[in-house]
């Protein structure tokens, strides 16, 4: 989508000179068909930043859940504002034919239930928990405020991170639930993470859009058959925030955005697309 703005009155200074920010990538697909780990939410990044003239935006695509038995979810698509980069979250590690590893990513995958070691990651987010094979539960998907819980324990979805820069606190980038094979599958984490269902067999739950949560894995649950799919990541965002002293931006190419006001700031709130805002 697209947007001409009208410029605000010649009494304002033109601009903005700084802005504060928050980008956060898309969740990690999680992994298949049973005892899967969950994908990791996507990378948190927050701070200010000088801006003038054209900047790149990309609010990143959350990474599709594994379809298929024994295979790996997808890693988060990247999200972009001007020189920031949140990174994708990990994959969930799908398992079938030996243990394998979560991703890395803004935060790490989990683990398979055949004891896969988890996805690590940088700085913007925790690692994936590791998969047990007793019980057999695949480890949860990392969170920008946890780490992945391991399947030993519960599989859980690390928690993300909450931010108020809405003006309003909203927790991002949750981590998706492990699934089980024999025993109760886990929890996403705040923050978008999907869930398993619990002890009930189905497909992982997907991520929630624009929270960059991870996907959850493939949950057979306890006493059932069948294989499973893994969630898909939920896509990422990116958010400014700048005082009303200074001008909107003249434009808006290939973005969907909303504008918003909290206070004496204007908040910007990018949820699709890739292109440019020009000031």
């Amino acid at each position: 989508m697209s947007g001409i703005l009208n410029l605000m009155p010649s009494t304002q200074f033109r601009g903005p000179a700084t802005v504060t920010y928050l980008v956060v990538g898309g969740g990690g697909g999680g992994g298949a068909p049973t005892s899967a780990g969950g994908g990791g939410g996507g990378g948190y990044t927050t701070s200010t930043l000088s801006l003038s003239g054209s900047i790149t935006v990309t609010v990143g695509g959350g990474g599709p859940g594994a379809l298929s038995s024994g295979t790996n979810g997808t890693v988060g698509i990247n999200s972009v504002f001007s020189s920031v980069t949140g990174n994708g979250g990990g994959f969930g590690a799908g398992n079938g034919g030996g243990a394998s590893a979560g991703g890395n990513g803004g935060s790490g995958g989990g683990g398979t239930g055949e004891q896969g070691t988890a996805g690590g990651t940088g700085s913007q987010g925790n690692n994936g928990g590791a998969g047990s094979v007793s019980p057999r539960r695949g480890g949860g998907g990392g969170g920008a405020g946890a780490v992945g819980a391991a399947g030993s324990a519960s599989g859980n979805g690390g928690n993300g991170t909450a931010s108020s820069i809405t003006g309003v606190s909203v927790t991002y980038a949750g981590g998706g639930a492990g699934g089980a094979e024999s025993s109760t599958g886990g929890t996403g984490g705040t923050g978008g993470g999907g869930s398993t269902g619990g002890g009930t067999a189905g497909n992982g739950g997907a991520g929630t859009a624009n929270l960059g949560g991870g996907g959850a894995g493939g949950n057979r649950g306890s006493g059932s058959s069948g294989s499973y799919a893994g969630g898909n990541g939920g896509s990422g965002v990116v958010i400014i925030s700048y005082p009303n002293t200074y001008s909107d931006p003249v434009s808006y190419t290939g973005l969907t955005a909303t504008r918003s006001t909290s206070g004496s700031n204007v908040i910007w709130t990018f949820t699709a697309g890739t292109g440019t805002v020009a000031w």
